[in-house]
């Protein structure tokens, strides 16, 4: 139980990776904030809800835009008051738009970067003084191994996860001595429904891309969220792990 008694938020967690990673914390004892973006998405962070208490850890449902200034501290107050602390943050809310940058409206731009960048660094703001209250916290942002080699027709999405990786090299300097890491996960492709949109031709050309000659199920991500949100990665800080099946070496 690498994860007993800690409390955890984790935004965007109704779906893909954000659900297999609030699973997989209540798994090793701790309560979770399951975060999702809105109505729509109710039905979903419920399910998830529901699997988490299966696991007899308990379960808190907060709608929340992260990228909305108001939402993003109301998200976190929400946290704090049901169990008094935030031990972990997951800023892992992303949306994927495509369009190449020629056709690419700046109104879709401002959105993908909004929810990835700005979401992280709201979040990460308002997470971190009662972090510093307290001496101790772990941040995890997702960041992508598209971050490193690009990727035709995702230059807001790729610019959004570069861009993560240098926030969070900064903030490692912020912190400190203090007992708090922030690190990131750069995953590869995985199958999760921001991938149901792309064509079955391209998904090929994408697993025949990848050394182990296959795209990650959520499960091959999740366990390296697990690792940095442990007492284990304490000697962990500004540091990028990127399960992606060797489609990038770091």
């Amino acid at each position: 139980m690498k994860l007993q008694q800690r409390i955890a938020l984790i935004t965007g967690s109704s779906s893909g990776i954000g659900r297999g990673v609030a699973l997989a914390f209540a798994a090793q004892g701790a309560d979770v904030v399951i975060n999702y973006p809105s109505a729509a998405e109710l039905t979903a962070a419920t399910q998830v809800a529901v699997g988490v208490r299966a696991l007899g850890r308990q379960a808190l449902l907060v709608q929340a835009d992260v990228s909305v200034e108001d939402e993003a501290r109301a998200l976190v107050a929400a946290g704090v008051a049901a169990f008094g602390r935030l031990d972990i943050l997951v800023n892992n809310a992303g949306i994927a738009l495509a369009g190449l940058v020629h056709e690419l409206e700046a109104a879709r731009w401002d959105r993908v970067i909004a929810v990835h960048l700005r979401g992280t660094f709201l979040m990460t703001r308002e997470v971190l003084p009662q972090m510093y209250a307290r001496g101790h916290g772990r941040i995890i942002n997702t960041a992508s191994q598209l971050a490193h080699k690009g990727a035709p027709g995702f230059s807001a999405y790729t610019a959004a996860k570069g861009a993560i990786l240098s926030f969070t090299r900064t903030i490692a300097l912020e912190i400190g001595a203090r007992d708090i890491t922030i690190n990131c996960v750069a995953p590869g492709a995985t199958r999760t429904p921001m991938l149901d949109d792309v064509s079955p031709a391209v998904l090929e050309a994408i697993r025949l891309a990848i050394p182990l000659g296959r795209l990650a199920e959520v499960e091959d991500i999740v366990p390296s969220y697990v690792f940095l949100a442990s007492e284990e990665a304490r000697h962990y800080q500004g540091q990028c792990l990127s399960p992606n099946g060797g489609d990038v070496f770091l």
